[in-house]
């Protein structure tokens, strides 16, 4: 059985998470080094390359060392806070790049997070400051002491470096992936019956709605017969046409899906984010993902214009 992390890449809008991604990728050799890294490999959809933001949250893994790391990157502007809340439960920790507008979720949720202080190689950086003011928001936040020992890691994700001094740069992103097999924990093996969690969806011409999550528990096989259960403990029955799992920039076919890993499901169809495809027979729904809900702020002031 291969051993497993899932991370998530977390921060505020153009913080350099798609970009740091971008260079796992390379480091694994998936693609070929471009000659222009302006063009980030994940953000693919038409609007974000408009804005030049992340807007959907995308799943790749690379290998290092014999592990597989599942990579999830997420969307940074708080327009989209719910999409980061639903992925974050497929992570077992998180990289935070600094001024992370979802940290207090990822602490909520007890995951275990690595700083990463991007873009050192900038004048005037002051990453010792930066290290001691995520230390006092994490305080802030309420963060356990497990929390608050935390791994810092510098670098520049633009030039291809991390390194565990900012005065001290190196050839590549490797203090990174070492980072995260030593410090982010492995999945829980849970034995039992099958239990996944939508948590994210994708469409295919081909297929159609395809169901994204971590399996916490059991395994899942290609045409298993399976429950899904929704919302007011309404229970389907469906058959697993197709499982795959994320395999570098694309997926792969697969027939059996272990405990802890991320995978995509074909053949469960009308699910809804938040429902759990369990086992047939006895059926267990995870408790439903629950979502802030958007607000909005507005500020009423006396009227001081030109012609008031």
């Amino acid at each position: 059985m291969q051993e497993i992390r899932n991370i998530a890449l977390i921060a505020h809008v153009d913080h350099g998470k798609t970009t740091l991604v971008d260079r796992m990728i390379y480091q694994a050799n998936l693609v070929r080094q471009p000659e222009n890294l302006g063009q980030l490999i994940l953000d693919n959809n038409d609007i974000e390359r408009e804005r030049g933001i992340t807007i959907l949250a995308k799943n790749v893994s690379v290998t290092y060392k014999g592990v597989k790391i599942n990579i999830i990157d997420t969307p940074g502007h708080s327009d989209f806070g719910g999409e980061v809340e639903r992925v974050l439960n497929m992570a077992d920790g998180v990289l935070l790049l600094v001024d992370a507008f979802v940290l207090q979720k990822a602490l909520e949720l007890g995951k275990k997070p690595i700083v990463v202080v991007n873009k050192v190689d900038k004048p005037n950086c002051r990453p010792d400051e930066v290290q001691e003011e995520v230390f006092d928001l994490m305080c802030s936040l309420n963060a356990t002491d497990e929390q608050l020992d935390f791994k810092t890691i510098f670098g520049s994700a633009k030039q291809g470096w991390m390194s565990d001094d900012w005065k001290n740069p190196t050839s590549d992103i490797t203090p990174l992936l070492d980072a995260i097999l030593a410090e982010i924990p492995a999945p829980k093996i849970v034995e039992g019956t099958p239990q996944l969690q939508v948590t994210s969806l994708e469409y295919s011409p081909y297929v159609g709605r395809i169901a994204v999550g971590k399996l916490t528990r059991g395994e899942l096989k290609t045409g298993q017969q399976v429950s899904l259960c929704k919302r007011y403990d309404v229970v389907e029955k469906h058959k697993i046409k197709q499982l795959m799992v994320f395999d570098g920039l694309g997926k792969a076919n697969v027939d059996t899906v272990q405990c802890g890993d991320i995978c995509a499901v074909v053949g469960v169809d009308g699910f809804e984010i938040g429902d759990t495809i369990a086992d047939s027979e006895n059926p267990e729904a995870l408790p439903p993902i629950s979502i802030d809900e958007p607000t909005m702020s507005m500020l009423f002031t006396i009227n001081d214009s030109p012609f008031f």
